[in-house]
């Protein structure tokens, strides 16, 4: 019971996804993703062993079709997963195993996979993969989470939702944004709540491990671009 859009961006080559269900702390048992090489997600009656899995097979070389075999073939309950493969060239498939019930399904492009599985109808992955198509000029971060949100205003997922994330990676080891809400009554709401707050840090958090002395405090760095700190001292 889980809604995701998972993205190549064409310009810069990052990898993200965006995420909710209505289990808690959904992010680390669905999404893995290796930066410059691709990502995996696994959903449904997830196993989080398959998306190390699918990301080693890229790092080997594998296309996102012969990883996903590879992933499908390795697991006797793969009729029980739902699973989505975006490989460097950003050539994207999905599969949905045969026991998901209600509307399970995905819709698959160069670059992007919607998807998801006991969802309220086809439009949650139809409008996530519209947004997506109609934001092209937002920036990556915030194009995943506006399109995870047509989602959610689609009529996500049966039983609703408790927890999401947004997870991107450039081109270091550790991911650009990596924010989780693990257990809310309304957590895309939430996410968006905290992106907000996170954004205009983003690429200070991102290059301040390169570059200490430059980048300095929040607030000096934020100071210089003429933007006011979101972090309050208690």
């Amino acid at each position: 019971m889980t809604f995701a859009i998972a993205a190549r961006c064409a310009q810069s080559g990052r990898f993200g996804v965006a995420i909710s269900t209505r289990a808690l702390a959904v992010t680390p048992r669905c999404v893995f993703i290796a930066p410059g090489v691709g990502l995996t997600v696994t959903m449904a009656r997830t196993d989080p062993r398959l998306g190390p899995l699918g990301v080693n097979l890229l790092k080997l070389g594998y296309s996102s079709q012969r990883a996903l075999a590879e992933i499908a073939a390795s697991d006797p309950n793969v009729e029980w997963r739902q699973l989505c493969v975006i490989d460097r060239d950003g050539n994207a498939v999905a599969r949905t195993g045969s026991l998901n019930k209600n509307w399970s399904g995905a819709v698959t492009e160069k670059n992007l996979v919607a998807m998801g599985n006991n969802l309220k109808s086809e439009r949650t992955a139809a409008d996530m993969a519209k947004s997506w198509r109609a934001n092209g000029a937002l920036p990556f971060a915030e194009r995943l989470l506006t399109a995870l949100e047509a989602g959610r205003d689609a009529g996500g997922q049966n039983g609703g939702q408790n927890s999401a994330g947004l997870v991107v990676y450039d081109r270091e080891i550790y991911p650009y944004v990596d924010l989780r809400v693990d257990a809310h009554d309304e957590p895309v709401a939430e996410l968006r709540r905290v992106w907000k707050l996170y954004n205009p840090l983003a690429d200070y958090y991102y290059g301040r491990p390169g570059d200490p002395e430059t980048f300095g405090r929040e607030e000096e760095w934020l100071g210089k671009q003429g933007k006011a700190s979101p972090i309050v001292d208690k």
